[in-house]
């Protein structure tokens, strides 16, 4: 499919810099079959039915934003997947002062070395010594915030508690899986009183989430892959609650992505535990989910090609309007949506 069906313009005043306070503040929009209302995230109880099920991912962001010297070269490191022990795959900042086997000093006494620069022109940056490398990033590294705020405004510390959902658990996440975001302890307990459970999965979302689409058809874009586990009993589980008549809802993009990797061809979803490049675009049958909470994505990105396959082009062009003329908030820290496709 062209690109260009999936391209919208955004007023960068839309683009949310700071989240909702309280979290479950932000606005929500439910597109529900043919309905569509304009919401809160706090009302999720009352949009939700007895049985359903949300499912959220428990990565954990690292401080993967690094900032060094090769000689008198100022290096830029995104991490954004882990290879090995001690070996992170990295996008590289001024990649043309660096060459195979450079070190590079991070200070803090972090140094790596350049390894195998792939065709994206990612290095793989080896660390030395003997910590930890996530002790290593504690030291030097710093909240890698997605670069449409970066941009706008340096990371501080209060983007240590913003950028982290209250699953965060399970370390090696370049990017917050920021539909959770919304979510609090109280927002929990009133979903419990409704007979609406939760379980978790984990998905290390990679810095790729945030390239642009560079080809023109969607059929010549290639996929960054990501790490991803779901356990046995999660699968399981997961499964009960469909048979009993229950919806399982990813929330987030990325905890669709795993279940949808993770299921098969009946809607069976089996234990998965690797790498997924899974690109979802209008075409694509959804087996393992039901729905769909998820905050308000790029144009010509491969989010809003994932959204536009679960509820179709024309209706969410046409939500996306509406939310940028009714004044929501895009992006990382911004509203969410509710997606409840209709199903014959």
């Amino acid at each position: 499919m062209k690109v260009d069906l999936f391209d919208f313009a955004l007023p960068p005043e839309r683009i949310a810099l700071r989240p909702a306070v309280p979290r479950d503040a932000a606005r929500l929009l439910l597109l529900d079959g043919a309905d569509s209302r304009d919401l809160s995230v706090s009302a999720l109880p009352d949009l939700l039915r007895a049985g359903d099920l949300l499912v959220f991912n428990d990565t954990r962001v690292i401080p993967a934003q690094l900032e060094g010297r090769r000689g008198d070269s100022k290096i830029g490191a995104t991490l954004h997947k882990r290879e090995g022990p001690r070996r992170w795959r990295a996008f590289i900042r001024n990649a043309r002062r660096l060459k195979q086997d450079d070190a590079i000093d991070f200070g803090e006494g972090v140094i790596a070395r350049a390894r195998d620069r792939g065709d994206d022109g990612s290095f793989a940056l080896d660390f030395e010594g003997d910590e930890p490398v996530e002790l290593l990033l504690e030291r030097a590294g710093r909240m890698p915030l997605p670069p449409y705020i970066a941009a706008r405004r340096p990371a501080d510390a209060q983007d240590q508690d913003d950028y982290q959902t209250m699953f965060a658990a399970e370390k090696g996440a370049v990017a917050a899986p920021t539909a959770a975001l919304h979510f609090t302890p109280e927002l929990l307990e009133r979903l419990a009183a409704e007979g609406i459970e939760h379980a978790t999965l984990t998905l290390h979302v990679g810095a790729g989430t945030f390239l642009p689409v560079k080809a023109d058809d969607t059929t010549r874009h290639r996929m960054h892959a990501e790490w991803g586990r779901i356990d046995a009993a999660t699968a399981d589980r997961l499964n009960a609650v469909r048979a009993n008549g229950g919806r399982v809802i990813a929330v987030g993009t990325t905890s669709l992505r795993l279940i949808e990797s993770a299921a098969d061809a009946t809607g069976q979803i089996r234990a998965f535990e690797g790498d997924t490049a899974i690109f979802i675009t209008p075409g694509y049958r959804f087996k393992g989910i039901d729905g769909l909470m998820t905050n308000f994505h790029l144009p010509r990105s491969t989010l809003f090609m994932l959204v536009s396959a679960l509820m179709g082009i024309e209706r969410m062009q046409a939500a996306y309007a509406h939310a940028i003329e009714d004044g929501y908030r895009f992006y990382s820290y911004g509203d969410a949506s509710l997606l409840l496709p209709s199903r014959d």
